[in-house]
Parts: structure tokens; C-alpha cells; sequence
């Protein structure tokens, strides 16, 4: 047994709360992936199912903002039963939130699922939802932040590519939309290079990216956010990041708060398997005080650099207003000095 499996199977006696017993068909301390399953493309006209497996959202218009926006995409929506139920800071009951997630992966007539915000709260809910189901349900689910966890479990239990993109409540501005159309209905191999913009400045200095190593990799991309990531450990909701690459983002944490979540993955020997590392935005991750504070930069040379694979940061990934959709589970091939990724097969069957 690899140390990876160890801790895997160590998280599982130890790391999960008595009240979240697993289901049988959840893979214990799975060594290696599941075989990659595409998920059914997506049409204009399709139904999608609207669902809030994360925190609560508190005010009905965002509800209304969401559906609006789906529907000027093109696509009819479902609310899920419990979409705007609360209990505490999260959107109703775990069972709930779980059952609408379920519900929405077994109706056939639902051809893709849009979660409406993160937050927190996903995790609660992995070990109920229906591996099964969702396996042979192939469909697209898209959202980020705390629906990290929800991407790395199906990915993991299933090895169905999901999408780490906007979320119903988020921007939907032109390069979002751009996007959207260009991957799920135009089902083009999407290249995700940042946006320059230039302004009145001499130089572009907004979405620069940063070049820790040079070089080019290719390998199936895996991650999301941090704070997520690092909060599931220990757990078989996390995929085999053997020859994968990586990717990261978060928001608002101290530059000793990312250390210390780096130095769990690199404890758990995440980045001796990785074949590749792409480091988003970590928005408003300034330290707040103290007597000094490593930097981010720092922090990324200390983990990254000694690896000697390709890696870069500044990734327009994460929580900005404009962020690329990525596909978890895909194949991509990237560019550590261009800052540029690309996905080099198809991740859609007809």
C-alpha cells in the first residue's frame, strides 16, 4: 500500500463525520480512476437542472438572476425541490440537497446541471450521492468554489469529466457566454490563454501570468480550489493525481493559510505524482498582519520550483469575474512560458 492509499484509507476510519456513513458503492481508498466517462453534449432548447448543493442564498432575486440567465443561453430549467430551502448557513438538509443533485443526474430529460453558488457545505454530502446513478447518467455539471468537492467526487467515483466554471449566480458577462457556447454547444477544443487588456498603461500588466517553470506537459487536468481540495483529504473523494495536472485557485486567505494547504498536499505526495501545475488567482489573499508574511510567489517557488515540471500562475481561474470553464478529467496539453493550456480530444459524446 502507497502512502497516498494509506492516508486514503486512514481518512476513512477517522476523517469522516459518524453521521456521514458511506454508501456501498462508494470505492474505498481507490488507487487509480475510474475509466473516463464524456458526458452527453448539451443543446439550446435543453432542460437543465438548477441546484444548490452548497450554502444558502439569501435574497430571491438571485434566483431569479439565475434562471434569466440560463434562459438566455438557450436552455429551459428545472428547480430542484429543495433549491431554496435553508438550514443555517447551508441550502437545506444534507439529505436534500443530496436528493436534488440525484434527482436531477436519474431524469432523463435533464441534459446538464448548474449549480447556483459555492460557499461551503458540499463535502457534508458525498457519500450520498448516487454513484451509480450518476455513471449511468453521463451529463454535465458546472460550478466552482466549494463545488470543488462535488467535481474531484464524481471524477472520482465515476471518471465523468465535469466543469469548473461560473455558477448560476455568478458573472455571465460576454467572455463567460463566449466561452460557454464555445464548449458545450460548439464543442470546440477549447484554448485558454488569459485576456489581455492593455488599457491607458504602457504595458499590459492586468492577466499576466508568470512563469514558475518553463516547459510543456500534457496529462488530464485536475483540481479547483484549495481550501476545498485540502478539506476532503484523507477521503476516496479525491481522484489518483498520478501523471495528472494540476490546477488551483482561492480567495481570501492569508499567504500562511496557502502555505499550510500546500504542505498538506505536498505531505500527502500530490506533488511528487503531478505531471504539471496551473495556478489561477488567489483573490484577496494579502496577509493582515503580523511581523512578515511569505509571499504567494514565495510560497509557490518553496512547492513548485524544486519539482522541476512545467508551472505557471495567473490563470484567469478562480474568483474573478472572468474565468475559463475548465474541464475536469480532460485531456489537455499546456505551455508554462505562454501561460496557455489546451484540451487535445473530445470531451462530449453525441
Amino acid at each position: 500500500m502507497n502512502k497516498r492509499t494509506f492516508i486514503k484509507a486512514l481518512g476513512l476510519t477517522a476523517g469522516l463525520s459518524p453521521m456521514m456513513a458511506l454508501k456501498s458503492d462508494v470505492l474505498a481508498a481507490a488507487t487509480a480512476d475510474a475509466k473516463t466517462i464524456l458526458p452527453h453534449a448539451l443543446r439550446r432548447g435543453d432542460f437543465v437542472g438548477l441546484v444548490s448543493p452548497s450554502a444558502a442564498t439569501n435574497d430571491e432575486i438571485l434566483f431569479q438572476f439565475a434562471q434569466e440567465t440560463l434562459e438566455a443561453l438557450g436552455l429551459k430549467v428545472l428547480r430542484g425541490k429543495h433549491l431554496t430551502d435553508r438550514y443555517g448557513h447551508l441550502a437545506g438538509r444534507d439529505e436534500d440537497r443530496a436528493g436534488d443533485l440525484n434527482a436531477m443526474f436519474a431524469n432523463e430529460e435533464i441534459k446538464a446541471i448548474i449549480c447556483i453558488r459555492g460557499g461551503s457545505g458540499a463535502a457534508r454530502i458525498l457519500p450520498l450521492l448516487d454513484y451509480k446513478t450518476i455513471r449511468k447518467n453521463p451529463k454535465p455539471i458546472l460550478g466552482y468554489s466549494d463545488i470543488t468537492a462535488i467535481h474531484n467526487a464524481i471524477y472520482a467515483q465515476t471518471g465523468l469529466i465535469t466543469f469548473h466554471g461560473p455558477n448560476g449566480t455568478g458573472s455571465w458577462n460576454s467572455f463567460n457566454v463566449h466561452q460557454f457556447e464555445q464548449m458545450f454547444y460548439d464543442q470546440k477544443l477549447v484554448k485558454f490563454e488569459n485576456e489581455q487588456e492593455k488599457g491607458d498603461d504602457l504595458i499590459v500588466k492586468k492577466n499576466r501570468i508568470q512563469t514558475i517553470t518553463p516547459g510543456t506537459a500534457e496529462g488530464i487536468i485536475v483540481g479547483g480550489n484549495l481550501t476545498v481540495l485540502t478539506g476532503i483529504a484523507g477521503s476516496p473523494y479525491l481522484p489518483d493525481f498520478k501523471d495528472k495536472i494540476l490546477f488551483l485557485e482561492d480567495v481570501g486567505e492569508d499567504p500562511y493559510r496557502v502555505d499550510r494547504m500546500m504542505s498538506t498536499l505536498m505531505l500527502m505526495g500530490v506533488f511528487d505524482e503531478i505531471k504539471g501545475f496551473i495556478f489561477g488567482q488567489c483573490s484577496e489573499c494579502e496577509p493582515s498582519g503580523g511581523y512578515g508574511s511569505l509571499t504567494l510567489w514565495q510560497i509557490l517557488e518553496d512547492y513548485i520550483k524544486p519539482l522541476n515540471i512545467p508551472a505557471y500562475r495567473g490563470a484567469m481561474i478562480g474568483h474573478v469575474s472572468k474565468q475559463f470553464i475548465v474541464p475536469i478529467g480532460a485531456s489537455i496539453k499546456m505551455d508554462a512560458v505562454n501561460g496557455t493550456f489546451e484540451m487535445t480530444e473530445k470531451i462530449f459524446q453525441n
